[in-house]
């Protein structure tokens, strides 16, 4: 369908998976100044942690009751690898020069990669996801999917719950003592380790969260899943301004509302109708990219970490 409400809708379910991984790279960066390049990968983690928890229910679970557990295992599974990935990769290159733990990350994505590869037989080709039989829903013109409606009530409830996590708990309190002036904050008490460790935690479980938004929506995981995502997701990371959590959701909505929109409308502008559709959409979104770093390069709400000496 390439009505205008069906293409803002997709855009808007797109753009929320998007937001919900670029958290995790803005939450990182905006304490430790770290681009978590194998956040893409824990991303795909969660997606297969969720799916192994299926696999290891009763044959023929209702998916109502096998999706809260599938959030669980999967979070589960994210959170795990994002906290041994900080302790025992990143933790030790921290004073490092800024190359090292870049190079780290990008070793930590290819081995995750491998790993789940290695670990899933026929890895190769895409594992087929479970879908809850409900729907499609036909609302004012727009038809949307059960994993549509899943991810539209998931990205706003986790936004919520993390804004009143980072404004109201003493931990939340911390990470922006920590973001502002780690070693003053560790000056007055703040266990730094903790704070940058729950920083990853928290990216880790959105991204999984993500990644079952992703599996319900497209039927399937695979083991290269996280590359492609969590590239979208750190573009949309910085469109919004990095270290802003808040500009990474709307960074994320506005990435998928251009991959949406390009995506349908280009092909039917004379003269750019091999431009259009599904396989140019990344070409729309680097160009979306290039054009908010050109105009403005701290995002679209503002970098609010100032570099560190």
């Amino acid at each position: 369908m390439h009505t205008l409400p069906q293409q803002l809708a997709n855009g808007l379910f797109l753009g929320s998976t998007y937001g919900l991984i670029a958290i995790g790279y803005t939450m990182v960066y905006g304490i430790v100044q770290l681009i978590n390049f194998a956040h893409g990968e824990i991303f795909m983690t969660g997606g297969f942690g969720a799916l192994t928890v299926y696999l290891m229910l009763p044959h023929g679970t209702s998916m109502w009751l096998a999706l809260p557990l599938m959030l669980i295992g999967g979070a589960l599974v994210a959170v795990l690898i994002a906290l041994g990935a900080e302790r025992f990769a990143y933790r030790p290159l921290r004073t490092a020069p800024r190359l090292a733990p870049l190079i780290a990350a990008i070793g930590l994505s290819l081995a995750l990669q491998q790993a789940v590869h290695n670990l899933y037989p026929n890895a190769t080709s895409p594992r087929v996801f479970p879908q809850i039989a409900s729907g499609p829903w036909h609302v004012a013109g727009i038809s949307f999917q059960s994993g549509d409606l899943f991810t539209l009530l998931a990205a706003p409830l986790c936004m919520v719950i993390l804004a009143v996590f980072v404004q109201k708990s003493r931990t939340g309190r911390a990470m922006q003592a920590t973001a502002q002036d780690p070693d003053t904050a560790q000056l007055m008490g703040i266990d730094t380790n903790r704070i940058i460790a729950i920083a990853f935690g928290v990216g880790a479980l959105f991204a999984a969260v993500a990644a079952i938004c992703y599996g319900l929506r497209y039927g399937q995981v695979s083991f290269d899943m996280g590359f492609e995502a969590g590239l979208r997701a750190f573009t949309a990371a910085v469109l919004g301004g990095i270290g802003n959590v808040y500009g990474a959701m709307l960074g994320g909505l506005v990435l998928g509302l251009t991959e949406a929109m390009a995506t349908a409308y280009i092909a039917n502008v004379p003269g750019l109708h091999q431009l259009g559709g599904q396989a140019w959409s990344s070409v729309w979104a680097f160009v979306l990219l290039i054009l908010v770093l050109l105009l403005r390069p701290q995002g679209i709400l503002g970098e609010r970490v100032a570099d560190r000496a």
